[in-house]
Formats: C-alpha cells, sequence, structure tokens
C-alpha cells in the first residue's frame, strides 16, 4: 500500500511545515505504507522521503526529466523513475497510490491535489484525499472550498470528500478508513 503526498520542493517559511513533513514521512513507515511523491531531494519533498527512508520504509519519486535536474531528484530513494511529461509523472503516481494528502506547497502541490479530487467527485477512482493543515496553511482555502459548496458549485457530499487533520498520523488514519463516496458530480438547480 503506498499513500502519494503533494508537497513543496521549497521548505516555506515556518520550521513547523518541515517538522510536520518529517512526521508524515515517519507515521508512513511506521504504519508500513509507502511513500509515492514527485521525487524531489529538495524542499518538503525531500524531508518527507527524509524521514520515510530514515524510519526504514519505501519511497518512490517519479519526476519529470526537465525537472529532475531543477528539483535535484533523490539519489537514495527505493526507486525513481524519471518521465517525460508532468501529465505522466501524475497519472504514475496516482495510479501507485491508495490515497493522497497535500502537505502546504505551492500552485504545484495545489493543482495535484485538486486533480486527484476531481478524479475522485467524477468517479475515475474511488481513492481519499486529505489535507494535512499545518499551523492553518489551508484555513482560507477551505473556508473558500466551503463557500464553493454554499453558492451551490460543488455538492456538499464532494465537498466533504476532502478530509483535513492537522496530525499526520490520524490523518492517515482516516483517509485508510474512508470510503469515497459515488455520486453524481453535477448540482441540480
Amino acid at each position: 500500500m503506498n499513500i502519494c503526498v503533494f508537497s513543496g520542493s521549497s521548505g516555506g517559511r515556518r520550521d513547523s511545515y518541515r517538522n510536520a513533513a518529517t512526521a508524515l514521512g515517519r507515521a508512513l513507515a511506521a504504519r508500513d505504507i509507502g511513500l509515492v511523491y514527485g521525487g524531489a531531494q529538495v524542499g518538503l519533498m525531500g524531508a518527507v522521503a527524509d524521514a520515510v527512508l530514515a524510519d526504514g520504509g519505501s519511497a518512490i519519486g517519479v519526476i519529470p526529466e526537465s525537472l529532475a535536474a531543477v528539483e535535484i531528484a533523490h539519489k537514495r530513494l527505493t526507486e525513481l523513475k524519471i518521465v517525460t511529461t508532468m501529465h505522466e509523472r501524475k497519472a504514475d503516481m496516482a495510479a501507485r497510490s491508495t490515497a493522497f494528502i497535500a502537505l502546504p506547497g505551492g500552485i504545484g502541490t495545489l493543482e495535484e491535489m485538486f486533480e486527484v479530487w476531481t478524479w475522485s467527485q467524477l468517479g475515475i477512482h474511488a481513492k481519499p484525499v486529505g489535507l494535512l493543515n499545518v499551523d492553518g496553511y489551508y484555513d482560507a482555502l477551505l473556508a473558500f472550498l466551503d463557500h464553493t459548496s454554499s453558492e451551490g458549485f460543488v455538492k456538499p457530499l464532494h465537498r466533504e470528500m476532502l478530509l483535513t487533520d492537522t496530525d499526520p498520523g490520524s490523518l492517515i488514519d482516516r483517509l485508510l478508513a474512508t470510503e469515497v463516496p459515488v455520486a453524481k458530480k453535477w448540482v441540480e438547480p
């Protein structure tokens, strides 16, 4: 079993972000759950992979050749797969994973998380998605997502599909216990 983690190639401004990435990596290894992630050794991406590996876990990185040098591909992974495109990267990561977690990150992290959440909403897969909300990093986004639901653009059922927690172990346990509901995507007028 693997969980895919989306996270920043930067470490962010707070030590708590790196600490959370490390705690998430340790929690995955402690549960014998493999990590699938973007394959870099820098930022939060590298921190979560290093923690998994330090605790004897499996870490699989998938990185496009165009980013292998820029994001500095991690050389000590259980497996490093270099692919041609970002689309290939995301499809490969999703195929290898049972669930998804987004740590703090930027546009790429958000794009990856929204894509797999959309795939759940559309019934392309039935894999749960969660946000690790470190020091309120995602509070404003979560408020906006609640707004999208209250305004009739996202069904409450689909909004609730995105799990949120502040504790890495708790989030993992909730993801593994979640059955993703299957419901028609389109909101009726």
